[in-house]
């Protein structure tokens, strides 16, 4: 199936070089450009799109209130935001993700990474491997913006709805461990992985494996390494 994406970017010559690059793919396809995040939401209900390229700045509407507009909205459950930023060390980038993005890359990535992140996202999975992004990530939700701690009490309560099979699968998602190599650790098949974390996500609302990774830190299920 052809991955229909959406670019919301306020700069027209980012769009026109983001329309080149993912229109040469056999496997995917532009299917509207937007220049602020209400234009975004809008085109991504109209055009159906998949994964949504969203700018984390820009004018009316920004890349986080969009974000969230898409996150909130049912008939919209299967769209993926990739958050785009210049600047990756920053607060912005854990909001997106509290807000239901599915990971975010920087606009200084190689061509062949953003289109992996197209198709890492479409799939359902979390941009959030590399140990820099976890880390950057581990930091952020350390620090928390409503507690010391950076625990969430709520989230941390959710967390009993889950078996303990799917707790300890839970942690090595945040580790950013893959459904290949979970059911590697554990001597299970990838399916059956796959199943614990879909109940995982249902139970803790979950929209993607992303949140699942904020969400387990956020509980205080997994804490940030020192480093």
């Amino acid at each position: 199936m052809t991955i229909r994406v959406l670019l919301a970017d306020d700069q027209a010559l980012l769009r026109s070089a983001f329309r080149v690059l993912v229109d040469s793919e056999p496997d995917m396809e532009v299917v509207g450009e937007a220049s602020d995040g209400a234009q975004a939401v809008r085109l991504a209900k109209e055009e159906r799109a998949d994964v949504v390229l969203m700018d984390i700045r820009m004018p009316g509407t920004d890349g986080l209130a969009a974000t969230r507009l898409i996150s909130a909205d049912p008939s919209l459950a299967g769209v993926r935001v990739v958050i785009l930023t210049t600047f990756e060390v920053d607060d912005y980038v854990v909001q997106s993700l509290r807000a239901g993005a599915s990971g975010f890359l920087g606009k200084g990535s190689e061509p062949e990474e953003l289109l992996n992140a197209i198709r890492v996202a479409a799939g359902g999975e979390a941009l959030l491997s590399p140990t820099a992004t976890k880390g950057l990530i581990a930091r952020f939700l350390a620090q928390g913006d409503a507690r010391d701690d950076g625990d969430d009490p709520d989230r941390a309560k959710r967390l009993s709805a889950l078996t303990g099979r799917e707790r300890e699968v839970l942690v090595l998602v945040a580790g950013g461990h893959s459904n290949d190599e979970i059911a590697e650790r554990l001597e299970v098949s990838p399916l059956t992985v796959k199943t614990h974390v879909n109940r995982a996500m249902a139970k803790l609302g979950a929209r993607d494996r992303a949140q699942l990774v904020v969400i387990a830190y956020e509980s205080g299920l997994v804490r940030p390494r020192a480093d």
